[in-house]
């Protein structure tokens, strides 16, 4: 079957992408606005694009050509911080998927402690094992939508924090600590299988 993205609606494209692209990791993105209100979101159309320097992406969708408060954070400050999911924090990830009013602390809705960041205002989350501390380089948002379209966002990483529990010898990263958590479609995750290795050539 052929989908033309042009001719289909835009709810079928979603459940085809969301349903063959997987796993997704999920980047959940603290920011914080003017008035100090910290913002707390996950979104799963996201990864790293660079090690040299390092620089990731996230895109998020704008409903009724209405920006998340994620974006209107980052575009006011350029700040933000991808926190990244395990199987301890899944379900809090999830209470803070929820749409609420911008005055509503997501740290606080998922009982969930903020903690400084070292270069940046956002606040980070403690339970969590990885923190990335980014400034925004650049923003673009997708044209000839027909809903709101989305945004998406690169970020500078400026500095990486990574608990001592999950790393071992040579900076590699003991999976069977870390238990990470990736996207399917709907509401379904996975956690990490069966794992195997082949040598490049």
């Amino acid at each position: 079957m052929q989908f033309d993205s042009l001719t289909t609606e835009g709810s079928v494209l979603y459940k085809l992408l969301t349903g063959t692209i997987i796993p997704r990791p999920i980047g959940w993105v603290s920011t914080v606005d003017e008035n100090g209100i910290n913002n707390l979101a996950p979104f799963s159309f996201f990864n790293a694009v660079g090690e040299d320097p390092p620089h990731l992406m996230f895109s998020t969708v704008r409903t009724g050509n209405r920006n998340k408060d994620t974006l209107n954070n980052i575009l006011a400050n350029k700040q933000f911080v991808v926190n990244l999911v395990t199987e301890e924090t899944v379900e809090q990830m999830n209470m803070t998927s929820q749409s609420v009013d911008s005055e509503i602390d997501e740290f606080e809705l998922a009982n969930l402690t903020p903690i400084d960041s070292v270069f940046i205002k956002p606040k980070r989350v403690k339970e969590s094992f990885v923190h990335f501390e980014c400034q925004m380089v650049h923003h673009y948002f997708l044209e000839d939508h027909k809903n709101g379209g989305a945004c998406i966002v690169i970020g500078k990483i400026i500095t990486m924090h990574i608990n001592d529990e999950i790393l071992m010898e040579g900076n590699r990263i003991n999976l069977d600590k870390y238990k990470p958590v990736a996207r399917l479609a709907g509401s379904n995750y996975s956690k990490i299988g069966e794992i195997f290795s082949i040598k490049r050539n």
